[in-house]
Formats: C-alpha cells, sequence, structure tokens
C-alpha cells in the first residue's frame, strides 16, 4: 500500500489544526489562557471547525478578514452570499459567522441599555448606535424619559426611509409620548453616509417636533444625528 505524505495531502507545509503543536489550538489556546488572547481569526475558526482543502480554518478566516479590512463591523454587514464567495465557506458556516456577529452587536446593546439615564449626548449616542450602526437606510428613532431623564421602555423605530432622507410623524411621536406617561422625547436619525452635518430638511423637523411637543407640554430634549463613530447633538449646538 503506497505511503501517503502530508503534503501531498494537505499541499507543502499544510498541515490541519489538529496537527498543530497542542498549545498553537485555537480550542486549546482558549481553555489555557482565555479567549483575550486569541485573534478574532482564532476566534472564528473555532466557529466554523474546518477550512478548506487549501488552507486550514485560522488561515481562512484570516482571509475573510482581510477582505473586510480586517473590521469586524464590516464583517458583520456581510450577507451569506458574500460568506459563500470564499472556497470553504458554505452556507452552514456563513450562517454560523453571521450569528456570532450578531450576538456581540446585542452584547454591546444590553451593555448601552444599563445606562438608563440619558441625560446627555453622549450617553444618547452610546445606547443608540449599536441599533443604528449598520443601517443601509435612514431611520427615524425616538426614546421616551421620564422628567428625570430615565428611559421608559425601549428606543422606538419611527420609520425608515431612503439614503438621503427619512419621513417623520409627528403626530405619532406626541401619541407614543402620551401613551407611555412620558414627560420628554429624544429624536434621533442615522446618516447612512457618514456625513454629520444636519440638513434643512432634519433644521425642518426639528422645529415641528419641538413645536409639537412643546403644545402638549412635553419637552424634546434633544434631535442626535448618529453615525458611525460619530453624532451632531441639536441641544449641544444650541439649535433647540
Amino acid at each position: 500500500m503506497a505511503e501517503w505524505k502530508v503534503s501531498e495531502v494537505f499541499g507543502p507545509d499544510k498541515l490541519k489544526i489538529n496537527q498543530w503543536s497542542e498549545e498553537d489550538r485555537p480550542r486549546e489556546k482558549l481553555g489555557r489562557l482565555g479567549a483575550g488572547a486569541l485573534s478574532s481569526a482564532e476566534l472564528l475558526a473555532i466557529l466554523i471547525g474546518s477550512g478548506s482543502a487549501d488552507e486550514n480554518a485560522v488561515e481562512l478566516m484570516q482571509k475573510v478578514l482581510h477582505g473586510c479590512g480586517n473590521s469586524l463591523k464590516s464583517l458583520g454587514r456581510m450577507t451569506v452570499d458574500d460568506l459563500k464567495r470564499y472556497k470553504g465557506i458554505g452556507e452552514a458556516k456563513a450562517i454560523t459567522i453571521l450569528a456570532a456577529c450578531e450576538l456581540g452587536k446585542r452584547r454591546q446593546q444590553e451593555g448601552a441599555a444599563e445606562r438608563l439615564d440619558l441625560s446627555s449626548a453622549q450617553s444618547i449616542y452610546e445606547y443608540l448606535h449599536p441599533k443604528m450602526q449598520d443601517l443601509p437606510t435612514e431611520e427615524a428613532w425616538i426614546l421616551l424619559l421620564n422628567h428625570n431623564f430615565k428611559l421608559i421602555g425601549d428606543a422606538i423605530r419611527l420609520s425608515q426611509g431612503g439614503l438621503t432622507e427619512t419621513a417623520v410623524d409627528v403626530r405619532l411621536i406626541v401619541r407614543h409620548a402620551i401613551m407611555n406617561n412620558a414627560t420628554v422625547v429624544v429624536l434621533a436619525h442615522n446618516h447612512p453616509s457618514n456625513n454629520v452635518r444636519p440638513s434643512h430638511n432634519d433644521d425642518n423637523i426639528t422645529r415641528q417636533v419641538g413645536d409639537a411637543l412643546r403644545l402638549m407640554r412635553l419637552h424634546l430634549a434633544d434631535h442626535l444625528i448618529i453615525t458611525d463613530g460619530n453624532y451632531y447633538s441639536y441641544q449641544e449646538h444650541g439649535k433647540l
């Protein structure tokens, strides 16, 4: 019977992860040193379990991350079909990767939700950013607060629009506030273009919402424009 060499099966110097030194294997390394000691590629390799005939799981995930600019945020924006373009990633592995990205996002949201005092633009941004960071089109959201600026319930999505604007129904904002016994409202929307500067339409909406809330003896605390990594606060700029 012919004797096969590793190099003939897996290519020159190609070893499966289970042929690595035990201290270098991602699973064993995590168990010994903790998850923080692993690279993103190593953590993702644990999830997908195996690579392709040409590269092991760590090398495959290094390639995928390189294609995303080594950004986990960009990885989370990929689709199943995007990931399946890589040799060695089928539908099951692609779904596993995206599920892990979504869990990471939800963990970030839970951490922000514990900070219920939303009395500053920075705290509002930290609460809303995980919910709005990957949205492909503009969306309008509101936060309902009591008189101590404590959050009532969760953020409410009002509307979804296009790439440059979204409609805001002022009557719907007032209705939500009254039905939830809120006295303070925060309006927020995202700019998919990542341009944080407000438009004339943004200014008009802010004025209309503020006027309507004042008529009902309610207070518009702020209007935030959310981008990936930055925000614009009407309150901080003295435009309320």
